[in-house]
């Protein structure tokens, strides 16, 4: 029975309830037993710190288009969703939470603390799923996972004891970055540089019984307190005379010793440094190397403890700099301050200035796992990024890694699976289970990094409660790809890798696609503090979710930031809506008992008209280029080649075609064929982009019961149908000149053809006067010179010559040819060298390739025949 469409295009109608239809109806449900060839994906967990932002929707929105492509592909897919628990950054958030009803964590207790944090994450988990919803991501919710799941935490578990009987997890005394703030250690990933106006102290060093000092310059003079010695290079002829010697701490009048080390560069500042070896990564390595003493002179809290006295102990850092600035300056030891702009490290989660800090963590040890990383992208098994340069980024931090702290001063997380004893601390059981003789082991406080658990995300989720011997583990594991920003290359994607292979042996995914950021309008990075980000649920309330997503990925190039912008969320809403109304009339045209043809019943009827073969050949080309590159990523080229093949060639021209044939009884049939046909492949090949919508539609052609049961289009029509080109070339060029020479309608132009195919003119002259609302005499001569006298526009291999008296500037068009000419041969130099690129003729599609010659034909046509123009005028 025949359906129509609404005679508007409503995105509420169209979207709402559909996805749970196909949740309902397992569309998205993956089948580890199925045949078919797998393709995974496995969600990046968002954090449960709060809703998600447009960042999360166009990260969503590439994974869903990629997951549908394969599905419509012949793949069985899997799309398995999970959320992240985000240890820093929920707890501050919980902590901040509790603090506005006056309760501090502490005073909760541990157990108390961690129900509150549950409760948080049961509230913005829903919170998330209701957006997942919104934005129509294709996800197996029952394999959903939680980083702190049981099974999860059990595999963390088991691969901290593994690790650590391998001797690849540690636990040592180690110069950290702490954050003070939140009383923890992070990693160097969560250090935040930014470039900061701050001073250089200079500091009176007085020689031992004597008058003489030596000038030490710091940015840092809260840690002199804990200074072990001052340190010059053994080089140095200004000061080999004081090595062995002692001067006296300006801040405590202790004696410290000036001791020589290569490290001091002999040009840099006074030559002099101080050395705190339990305040600076490089300090300490001296303090190694020197056997020095490693006090530490502040809390945790970055306040200054009891190694400043009584005047200083109890001190914020920065108060007590600004006292020991005021107490030298009258003792006379105090020299200068010179302003100076130097970075700084502040801590992602809660923007505090990060101390340098001495303190025993636990740490992976990331020589033989860096190696692994370089010798696998060096193999013929490497994972691919999209784009390339990225596998740069990652080889850069491998050959510059440290040690990674995994451990976490917090509450909430992955607790670490160590036990200390009680009557010696120096003795450490690890392993799944507390010890059998717990109550003589107290278990460590600390919780581990929350990349640790996130860095075995793509197994971990598939492993299941039956580990290595899971059907998800075993048929979806390496993932297909993984889709992720560039700013999280070291911190998450590498530590996937080495964690993923060390464990399982195998790789996490095949390939990984790096995308930017989502700016502005104007370029600028979008942040609470300025006030642009963008609530991608607000933008679906506004406009629907189609064209959110449609106006995200058709500006998605791998690698690149992508703007936020009204205009183009509206200019994809237009396009749907031109979408619509396309298919509607489609609709409307079809008899009742309209039963549609096979691709084979298609390609062996006679009654094709030439509009027909054109249109099916020309979309046989698209769907091949937009295959290609979809499956390269390329969402917005491919995106570009759909949006100009459905509004220009399938709307603007093919439909237009068809209201004649439609009523002619002769080609109505074939017509209605053709036409059904190409917008159900449309509908198909628009489904990444746009599901609610093409659903919607394609429940009206009373094919199958989803959009999601259809194949890509796989045959090949390939009609000689060139000429329709020339028709609809001819009728653009007519219609740009009106419109250039601000020439009106009802001005009849005086046109003809020269050097051309004039029988292809003659047998389409009915379409061209319809196209143009023109009468021109049928009767046309085909003239074989070319007229000085009226302009020529160039139409693939011939020319239209109108008469122009009245409305033309001789100079202006002889500007133009000269113009065009140009433009011509700089095509023609472009094309040559590409097609002269053994680099590209190797690696380029062959119908990117087929395509590049085709136009360096036509543009070598062309520019002859405005030079046989230019000699003759």
């Amino acid at each position: 029975m025949k359906k129509e469409l609404e005679a508007k295009y409503n995105y509420q109608l169209v979207e709402d309830n559909r996805y749970d239809w196909w949740v309902k109806n397992n569309y998205f449900k993956a089948n580890p037993d199925s045949k078919k060839p797998k393709f995974s994906i496995v969600l990046p967990p968002p954090n449960v710190t709060g809703k998600l932002h447009i960042g999360h929707a166009w990260d969503g929105s590439l994974q869903d288009a990629i997951i549908r492509f394969k599905k419509l592909n012949g793949f069985d897919v899997l799309y398995l969703p999970g959320m992240d628990h985000a240890g820093i950054s929920t707890q501050v958030k919980v902590e901040a939470k509790l603090r506005e009803q006056g309760i501090s964590r502490f005073e909760l207790g541990r157990e108390k603390f961690l129900e509150h944090a549950w409760k948080w994450k049961h509230e913005y988990a829903a919170i998330i799923r209701q957006q997942w919803a919104k934005l129509g991501l294709g996800f197996d919710y029952s394999v959903e996972k939680f980083t702190l799941d049981e099974d999860i935490n059990k595999i963390v578990t088991e691969i901290f004891v593994d690790f650590y009987k391998k001797g690849l997890i540690y636990k040592g005394k180690r110069i950290v970055n702490w954050d003070p703030m939140q009383k923890t250690a992070i990693s160097n990933v969560e250090v935040i540089y930014k470039e900061v106006e701050g001073f250089m102290y200079h500091f009176k060093y007085i020689l031992e019984g004597s008058n003489d000092y030596l000038s030490v310059a710091t940015t840092r003079p809260e840690t002199m307190f804990a200074d072990q010695c001052l340190v010059v290079n053994p080089e140095d002829e200004r000061y080999k005379q004081f090595v062995g010697k002692k001067v006296i701490n300006p801040v405590n009048n202790k004696l410290i010793p000036i001791i020589a080390d290569s490290y001091v560069e002999l040009d840099f500042g006074t030559g002099v440094m101080k050395c705190t070896p339990a305040h600076d990564l490089n300090d300490f390595e001296i303090g190694v190397r020197h056997n020095l003493d490693k006090p530490i002179c502040m809390n945790e809290d970055g306040t200054i403890n009891e190694m400043g006295g009584n005047e200083y102990q109890g001190l914020d850092r920065f108060e007590a700099r600004n006292k020991i600035i005021e107490n030298l300056t009258k003792n006379n030891t105090f020299i200068k301050a010179e302003s100076m702009i130097h970075q700084v490290g502040f801590s992602e989660r809660s923007n505090a200035i990060v101390e340098p800090y001495l303190s025993d963590q636990w740490f992976v040890k990331m020589d033989s796992f860096a190696d692994m990383i370089l010798k696998l992208q060096e193999s013929d098994e490497q994972i691919k990024f999209y784009p390339e340069r990225f596998n740069g980024v990652l080889r850069k931090w491998m050959e510059n890694i440290h040690d990674w702290t995994i451990s976490r001063q917090l509450w909430w997380g992955h607790r670490i699976p160590a036990w200390y004893h009680k009557d010696d601390k120096t003795k450490i059981f690890v392993g799944m289970q507390a010890p059998e003789d717990v109550e003589n082991w107290i278990q460590d406080e600390d919780v581990l990094d929350t990349w640790f658990s996130s860095g075995l995300w793509p197994f971990a989720t598939l492993m299941r409660e039956e580990g290595f011997e899971s059907k998800y583990f075993k048929e979806y594991l390496p993932n297909g790809v993984l889709v992720t920003g560039h700013d999280i290359i070291f911190s998450w994607v590498s530590r996937m890798i080495f964690q993923t292979i060390e464990y399982t042996g195998k790789i996490p995914f095949k390939d990984v696609l790096i995308h930017g950021l989502v700016r502005d309008e104007n370029g600028t990075k979008m942040s609470k503090s300025l006030g642009n980000g963008i609530d991608p649920m607000d933008v679906i309330a506004q406009n629907g979710s189609d064209s959110l997503r449609f106006s995200l990925l058709t500006n998605s190039t791998p690698g690149q930031d992508i703007r936020y912008s009204d205009t183009k969320v509206k200019s994809a809403w237009n396009f749907i809506n031109k979408l619509w109304n396309a298919s509607r009339y489609v609709l409307m045209n079809l008899d009742e008992d309209f039963k549609p043809w096979t691709e084979e019943e298609i390609l062996k009827s006679d009654n094709l008209n030439e509009t027909d073969k054109w249109v099916l050949t020309e979309f046989s080309k698209v769907s091949k280029q937009v295959n290609y590159l979809i499956d390269k990523y390329e969402f917005a080229i491919a995106g570009k080649m759909l949006y100009d093949f459905v509004w220009n060639t399938y709307c603007s021209w093919y439909i237009e075609f068809a209201k004649v044939n439609l009523n002619n009884q002769e080609t109505k049939q074939a017509t209605q064929q053709s036409i059904v046909y190409l917008l159900k492949n449309i509908l198909i090949m628009l489904h990444p982009y746009l599901p609610f919508v093409t659903e919607h539609i394609y429940k009206t052609l009373n094919l199958k019961e989803s959009i999601l049961e259809e194949s890509w289009f796989a045959k090949e029509f390939k009609f000689e149908t060139d000429y329709i080109n020339i028709v609809i070339e001819l009728i653009n060029s007519i219609r740009e000149f009106r419109a250039s020479n601000n020439i009106k309608n009802n001005v009849a132009l005086n046109w003809s053809v020269s050097k051309g195919n004039l029988e292809v003119v003659k047998e389409y002259i009915n379409d061209i006067n319809r196209f143009l609302n023109e009468f021109v005499n049928a009767n046309l001569v085909l003239k074989n010179n070319i007229d000085s006298e009226t302009t020529s526009l160039p139409v693939l291999d011939f020319f239209i010559e109108i008469a122009n008296a009245d409305f033309i500037d001789k100079e202006k068009m002889l500007e133009e040819l000269a113009n065009k000419k140009s433009e011509l041969e700089n095509e023609i130099l472009r094309s040559e060298r590409m097609l002269n690129n053994a680099n590209f003729v190797s690696k380029a599609a062959p119908a990117k390739i087929a395509e590049e010659r085709e136009k360096y034909e036509l543009y070598k046509q062309q520019l002859q025949l405005i030079v046989d123009k230019l000699n003759k005028m």
